[in-house]
């Protein structure tokens, strides 16, 4: 009797849920924020995630993937509103990887400011930006959705949503095949969503955000009006007894009145009352919905409380047939513990992933290992695990993707009228042990040209600065000027050893201390290059292939100092090797050159290099693609340079 009274209860539940609605084809996904919210293409890291994360997340049970653009600061601006080449290097690897692993993909416009009113006349941004996007996508396999864009504010609905249609009808003009995203104005709010008409397209998808009780999902932040990094404590559910004080700062704004009304909506019962609305919307209209945004605010938030909200709100969307993503996967709304790493294998947040009904991959304790091999700071792309850190305000410029004659590649790095102590920074995602490094011989080379004689700036390596109150984030440096390079506008190949950095001392809370010869070499948290001695206005460094390289390599940069008297194909490096690897080779004089990979079958796979080159050392740079830039299988490679009618080969390794 139980069991049938149980069945009849899920067959209920099952006839309630297909009630709610048309269901999206996707259930569950994040938000990767964070990445292409940049005020340009130029300072977009573009390696700060891969492949391997999309893998990882779809190892979570997710499916969809949101990923938020600043998409009109990718343009060249008014009027024609151009899209930067550059974003669709981005774009067109993020759609491949989502199409590889049976991803959905939401490209969502994020170009909003809180603060600004969203402008009755967007749309003459929306449809040039999201008409070159169609264009170029139309044809991509993936399943993309393209989502016109987030949280308009501060404008009439009648207004948005007829800049709404605009957009779809210029999307369709190009692409029929991929749905549109379409949302209400109010910031995205479930409460608008009925004033959305019906738009003349079959193909859209309809979203919402949810952030209810406000002062519980955001206490602590700061882009607030007012700002709420005052608040903390606010409990969810409510408990009288565990109520904050309100704060000073935030007195006679409407916080006050909203903390007073929290016995009634800060409960369980008003979180599904809520959604309540953003369900019956779906089921009116018979339309795909989804949530594109929820989540709390860790650093202010008690985490019990924070993964309670999480599992009801999850709980509830999935009762009313509604999928979602979440706000964020890595950052101050994310999976991962407060204050970590964030790294997979480590820092997941375990109860927060149970509450979100999400797979929880093993865990295990973080140590720090002695790096055993040299690594990229900067190849065309930032290196995987770094991170920008640069400091100097908006004074200079960093160009990550300058197409101004890279030594190596597509782009090289140009640093630009930069004021004193001003800092290119690249700081290790975990914290590095170089130790091991330092002690065989290891350095730091890069590629280096200027055109400013009498110029210097240091390059630097500083260590963690711990909880300990006498630690410091001690420095050792290494000054680059005439004496090592000529600033002559061509490129020079530089090497310095991290033996022959020096201990300078260390910077602290506007505090300068000594050297005491305490730099941490097994804890080394970035890497550095600074305007250290005099202001750089009016002068241009150009920087690549800047990595830390082994005792092997260096032979052959230091053979590069000199004219080449011999044919010579040096190993490639690294070897094996993930995303690119360099294949140096020397001519005693100009002639014709051919640099081709084959495989183990004999099958040529890609030219890299067919010209004629000038006498002294080359290098070829293969990025594991063949001729139509497809990702190469994992395996042994051979590379084969052709020269002065003579034959030269070796072996690689490509690992995916």
């Amino acid at each position: 009797m139980l069991k049938s009274k149980a069945n009849c209860l899920w067959l209920l539940l099952c006839c309630a849920v297909a009630a709610w609605g048309a269901e999206v084809p996707f259930s569950r996904g994040v938000n990767l924020t964070n990445w292409l919210q940049a005020p340009s293409a130029q300072n977009v890291h573009f390696a700060k995630f891969g492949r391997t994360d999309f893998v990882q997340i779809q190892q979570l049970g997710c499916d969809v993937v949101r990923l938020p653009i600043n998409l009109h600061t990718m343009t060249g601006g008014p009027p024609d509103y151009r899209i930067d080449p550059l974003l669709y290097v981005f774009l067109d690897p993020v759609a491949d990887w989502a199409s590889e692993l049976g991803l959905h993909l939401i490209l969502d416009n994020h170009t909003f400011d809180p603060a600004e009113s969203t402008a009755p006349d967007i749309g003459d941004v929306l449809v040039p930006v999201w008409t070159q996007l169609a264009a170029h996508f139309a044809a991509h396999p993936a399943q993309l959705y393209y989502e016109i864009l987030n949280e308009p504010h501060g404008i009439a609905d009648a207004t948005w949503n007829a800049i709404q249609q605009r957009v779809i009808d210029a999307i369709r003009q190009h692409d029929q095949r991929h749905a549109v995203v379409v949302g209400p104005a109010n910031w995205n709010s479930f409460r608008n969503l009925n004033r959305m008409p019906v738009f003349a397209d079959d193909n859209l998808v309809y979203t919402f955000h949810f952030y209810e009780p406000f002062v519980f999902t955001h206490q602590g932040a700061g882009w607030t009006n007012p700002s709420l990094v005052p608040l903390r404590g606010v409990p969810f559910p409510y408990e009288r007894a565990r109520m904050p004080v309100l704060p000073a700062s935030l007195q006679g704004t409407w916080v006050g009145a909203a903390l007073g009304n929290y016995g009634e909506e800060g409960t369980i019962a008003q979180v599904g009352l809520l959604l309540d609305e953003a369900a019956s919307f779906q089921q009116e209209r018979g339309v795909p919905l989804f949530c594109g945004e929820f989540g709390v605010y860790s650093p202010n938030s008690d985490h019990r409380d924070r993964v309670l909200w999480y599992e009801v709100v999850r709980q509830r969307l999935e009762e009313r047939g509604i999928a979602w993503t979440i706000w964020d996967y890595r950052g101050g709304f994310g999976l991962f513990e407060r204050g970590s790493s964030e790294l997979f294998e480590f820092d997941l947040n375990v109860p927060l992933l149970e509450a979100l009904g999400l797979n929880v991959p093993p865990q295990r304790d973080f140590t720090i290992e002695p790096t055993q091999q040299g690594f990229a700071l900067y190849d065309d792309f930032i290196g995987p695990q770094i991170a920008a850190s640069n400091y100097g305000g908006d004074a200079g410029e960093i160009d990550y993707y300058s197409t101004d004659d890279p030594a190596v590649g597509r782009y090289c790095l140009r640093w630009s009228d930069a004021p004193q102590y001003w800092i290119v920074g690249f700081d290790f995602r975990p914290v590095k042990d170089l130790s091991a490094l330092a002690a065989a011989g290891y350095a730091v080379a890069f590629w280096l040209r200027g055109d400013s004689p009498g110029a210097s700036f240091d390059i630097r390596l500083l260590d963690t600065n711990t909880a300990d109150p006498a630690d410091r984030p001690w420095r050792m440096r290494y000054t680059i000027d005439e004496q090592l390079v000529a600033w002559d506008g061509a490129w020079h190949e530089v090497r310095v050893p991290l033996r022959d950095f020096v201990e300078h001392g260390a910077w602290e809370d506007g505090t300068w201390f000594d050297a005491l010869g305490l730099f941490d070499w097994q804890a080394v948290d970035r890497f550095e290059v600074v305007a250290e001695h005099h202001d750089l206005a009016g002068i241009n460094f150009w920087f690549d292939e800047v990595r830390i390289v082994g005792p092997a390599l260096t032979a052959v940069l230091d053979q590069a100092a000199s004219q080449p008297t011999a044919l010579a194909l040096a190993a490639n490096y690294p070897n094996p090797f993930n995303a690119t690897t360099a294949i140096r080779y020397a001519l005693p004089a100009a002639g014709p050159v051919l640099v081709e990979v084959y495989n183990m079958a004999g099958q040529r796979v890609r030219t890299l290099v067919n010209e004629v080159n000038a006498a002294g050392w080359h290098t070829a740079q293969w990025d594991g693609t063949d001729e139509q830039r497809r990702p190469a299988a994992s395996g042994i490679y051979v590379y084969r340079m052709m020269a002065a009618g003579r034959i030269q080969a070796g072996k690689m390794t490509l690992i995916r």
